[in-house]
């Protein structure tokens, strides 16, 4: 089975198997802090993630609609992540071509606060079928990226990407 080029170092991190099935990315997207952009397995320290993030859609047009999923697989720790995963964020019908701010917040921005070893934030984009039919989870605790687009019929997604973070200490912030 061949795999996408872009999809290779979400295989890598273990994004792929963990939180998402195989898929073929269909549409880009970008996610940056202050500036400085996401890209898959780089790392950013807590400080630098504490504000939401800017996060556009390249593409598509402004009849389409997406949503966004920020998730940590990695709770509590990395070595035994048995609450996988943790809700950070979710934007729905967030029109093409434009950023999340656009969209409507369903669950508002939490700061990653990893405190055990290193911790992937992953953050993943679906195309809904039509706007307003995306129903927040009950719960922060135990999310599940999969089961919530199987829940909200958003299909594949159609593009992600993560960045990891470690707890930081007083040495590291200065």
């Amino acid at each position: 089975m061949a795999r996408s080029v872009s999809s290779e170092p979400l295989v890598v991190g273990r994004v792929i198997g963990d939180v998402l099935d195989s898929f073929t990315q269909t549409m880009k997207m970008t996610v940056s802090y202050n500036n400085k952009q996401v890209f898959n397995g780089h790392e950013f320290f807590p400080s630098a993630v504490a504000a939401k993030p800017k996060a556009e859609i390249l593409g598509g047009d402004l009849r389409s609609f997406f949503t966004l999923v920020m998730t940590d697989p990695d709770v509590p720790g990395p070595s035994d992540p048995y609450l996988r995963e943790h809700l950070h964020w979710i934007v729905t019908d967030i029109p093409g071509t434009t950023d999340a701010t656009f969209g409507r917040e369903v669950i508002s921005y939490e700061t990653p606060k990893p405190n055990i070893g290193i911790h992937r934030f992953v953050f993943v984009l679906f195309k809904q079928k039509r706007r307003q039919t995306v129903s927040a989870p009950s719960s922060r605790d135990h999310f599940s990226t999969r089961v919530f687009a199987a829940e909200n019929d958003l299909g594949n997604p159609v593009a992600a990407v993560y960045f990891n973070a470690q707890r930081e200490t007083a040495a590291r912030r200065r």
